[in-house]
């Protein structure tokens, strides 16, 4: 595995552990399971752009020190 996959891969898991607090969230919330599907589109259209900043965001800090 390169460092391009390992890293692209830590970022789904970054992102798929977001999309599941995401639904246990809106699950409690709804007082039923809303399903992975539900709540991955609603996250990706609601969150996922302001997630992906603060994830570059983060690392630009990181770089700097």
């Amino acid at each position: 595995m390169t460092d391009l996959d390992s890293s692209l891969y830590r970022r789904f898991l970054k992102e798929r552990e977001e999309i599941m607090k995401h639904k246990w969230i809106e699950s409690e919330k709804a007082g039923l399971d809303i399903g992975f599907e539900k709540a991955l589109l609603d996250w990706i259209q609601n969150y996922r752009k302001k997630w992906i900043q603060e994830q570059e965001k983060n690392k630009e800090s990181l770089s700097e020190t």
